[in-house]
């Protein structure tokens, strides 16, 4: 038990530190002139993932999983995402954040996982939702926490792509590279 709350509370302190880099990134692109959008909402995506961790606290404390070895694969899909949630992480670089932050005549980013699809980080995330409960077969929370996330990111996605729309090439530069399909023209 003590392994299974050890790695609960590591993905924990990740997402606190990635908090704190948010922040950090917040400030800098204020202090170019960037702002936020969408913070009516942002205090539902907080609340949303901190009731994610309780709730997989509490199932797993109600009802302790038992060791099968299928979990190796939610287990592995989730590793692999954090990979991927690396690449999308540095490759946005300041830019990246937990908030809807804008930069009026940036040009957006598509590097790395944003040259095939607009938004890697929240795949990976409605990835991690879905996987990392099943990992501790914790399915109340896996499948609640799958549909609330993806009302939270149909509203959020919206809002941020109306944003990056109207101050930088946003448009511009993903109707030339497709949604999901990369592009080979420069």
């Amino acid at each position: 038990m003590i392994a299974i709350y050890l790695l609960i509370f590591i993905v924990i302190a990740q997402r606190l530190v990635e908090v704190i880099i948010a922040n950090q990134n917040a400030s800098w692109i204020k202090s170019q002139g960037g702002y936020e959008v969408g913070r009516e909402h942002y205090r539902y995506l907080v609340l949303l993932h901190t009731l994610f961790f309780v709730s997989l606290l509490i199932e797993v404390t109600v009802r302790p999983p038992t060791f099968a070895t299928w979990i190796a694969i939610p287990f592995v899909i989730f590793l692999i995402a954090q990979v991927g949630r690396i690449w999308a992480l540095t490759s946005l670089g300041r830019f990246w954040n937990t908030r809807i932050m804008v930069l009026p005549g940036a040009k957006v980013v598509a590097k790395g996982p944003y040259r095939f699809i607009r938004h890697p980080n929240y795949a990976i995330v409605i990835t991690e939702i879905l996987v990392f409960p099943l990992v501790f077969q914790a399915y109340w929370t896996a499948v609640i926490f799958t549909i609330l996330n993806a009302i939270i990111l149909s509203i959020r996605i919206r809002v941020e792509e109306n944003a990056l729309r109207e101050v930088t090439n946003y448009e511009s530069e993903f109707e030339k590279r497709g949604r999901f399909v990369p592009s080979y023209e420069e």
